[in-house]
């Protein structure tokens, strides 16, 4: 009896996230088991049920109309298992276990990992376990302990503490600029090769922030190169494809090796709109708490680099 209870809170787990994310690929990377494992829990769980709990096609996955009236109570008990957990780690007096981190992937690349190895052998028994990718990930909802966002803090269910300023600004390779020469202000822009972002999520494209005076504005070059990754633009730019906007904490490395130089530094604006996000329930975890101090020094740390290298964008 206890193995088939087991087997059964199993299926609910994986039919619960699943549910809520709407494929079983999505489930199990949020639940770090394969895609196999979620699809077999959630067909145990339906034949004992006696109940179809998904439409299933190629494409999609979608709830059926009983598994709508369950997943809500699905979510509701998984939930309550991780309350469990956190009440546990909780209760342990040195942080250990594993902490989901979800960031976009400049942040993870230039920022967080680099500060890993530090940390993990500040605190051996914790396992990080870092998720990157551009899309906004529902945190309640697929498991994750802390996310690192940019932008609007909507989510009132989160607690959230900001993290160190960046700025924005324009950067060219110092081959381009010898080529080309050197705009002095914005408006030289028009007769240069530029290179934008196009963001993956929305297929928009990056407006260039300036600071002008008193006033912030926005302009919209005409780019001969568009590309839906930050880390690609800049090493376009590197290439010496042209001139292109991105953040401090990407672009520092580069002008520290001298592969990029930054432009119209007077011009550029500061953003303050990077924050750590995290669900009430791991407002007590050891943990968690490591990891947030350790994102908030990384950060810090990062902006002092910046300085040091005197990379005023």
């Amino acid at each position: 009896m206890e193995h088939i209870a087991l087997d059964r809170l199993t299926g609910l787990i994986a039919f619960a996230r699943a549910g809520s994310l709407g494929s079983y690929t999505a489930a199990a990377r949020s639940l770090s088991i394969s895609p196999s494992a979620i699809s077999k829990s959630v067909q145990r769980l339906e034949r004992h049920l006696g109940v179809s709990l998904f439409n299933r096609t190629t494409r999609s996955l979608t709830l059926t109309a009983e598994g709508r009236e369950l997943h809500e109570r699905a979510l509701r008990l998984l939930r309550e298992a991780e309350e469990i957990e956190q009440i546990a780690m909780t209760a342990r007096s040195e942080p250990a276990g594993t902490v989901r981190v979800a960031a976009s992937l400049p942040i993870g690349l230039h920022v967080i990992a680099p500060a890993l190895p530090a940390f993990r052998q500040q605190y051996p028994k914790l396992v990080v376990d870092l998720r990157l990718n551009d899309r906004v990930t529902d945190l309640i909802e697929e498991g994750i302990d802390i996310a690192v966002r940019i932008g609007d803090l909507a989510d009132s269910r989160l607690l959230s503490r900001r993290l160190a300023p960046f700025r924005l600004g324009c950067f060219a390779s110092p081959a381009y600029l010898r080529a080309r020469g050197t705009p002095a202000h914005p408006n030289d822009l028009a007769g240069h090769d530029t290179v934008n972002l196009r963001y993956q999520n929305t297929g928009q494209v990056f407006r260039w922030p300036f600071r002008i005076g008193s006033q912030e504005i926005e302009m919209l070059p005409t780019s001969g190169i568009l590309i839906d990754s930050s880390d690609a633009v800049v090493a376009t730019l590197v290439a010496g494809g042209g001139i292109g906007v991105c953040a401090s904490f990407i672009a520092a490395p580069y002008v520290e090796r001298g592969e990029l130089i930054a432009l119209l530094s007077e011009f550029a604006v500061e953003r303050n709109n990077i924050a750590a996000l995290w669900p009430e329930s791991r407002r007590s975890n050891p943990a968690v708490r490591a990891v947030l101090t350790m994102l908030q020094a990384a950060f810090i740390d990062r902006t002092a680099a910046e300085r040091v290298a005197d990379v005023r964008v």
